[in-house]
């Protein structure tokens, strides 16, 4: 199935499942989409193989900063008209405090949808949206 029958199908069921297990790194994280009406939330369940640092334990740079990518992504997906996947031109991530081993949850706000790109801030939070653990400003070029 080509990606924008699968993006299509997914759009109109609302179940978009399939969608993430198409991009392999979204499906490693085994992240989960929460839309309810207008309202965007990108989940990254806790697995131990996400932790960097055992010490602390602490969730990975890495992973968190993969999370953040992946949470615009799907956002500019669902709430665009793009057929294809956008394509990452810059990303900046502020680390403000330690990822614990729990689950993580991203909220994503379009800070600027042009005609080929999209500016996006996505803000990631474990125990609430007041207490960020990153931040990511990120641009995407959308299909033309």
């Amino acid at each position: 199935m080509k990606f924008a029958d699968l993006l299509t199908n997914c759009r109109a069921s609302s179940d978009f499942g399939p969608l993430v297990q198409s991009i392999p790194y979204a499906n490693f994280l085994n992240l989960r989409l929460d839309i309810k009406g207008d309202e965007f939330t990108c989940i990254l369940p806790f697995d131990q193989k996400l932790i960097g640092n055992p010490v602390l334990p602490a969730l990975h740079g890495g992973a968190t900063g993969g999370f953040l990518e992946c949470a615009g992504l799907f956002y500019l997906l669902l709430k665009t008209d793009t057929k294809t996947l956008p394509k990452t031109i810059d990303f900046n991530i502020d680390y403000l405090r330690t990822g614990q081993p729990r689950d993580t949850y991203a909220n994503v706000v379009m800070v600027k949808l042009g005609r080929r790109v999209a500016n996006l801030r996505i803000e990631a939070w474990q125990s609430s949206p007041d207490k960020p653990i990153a931040l990511g400003h990120c641009n995407f070029m959308l299909d033309a």
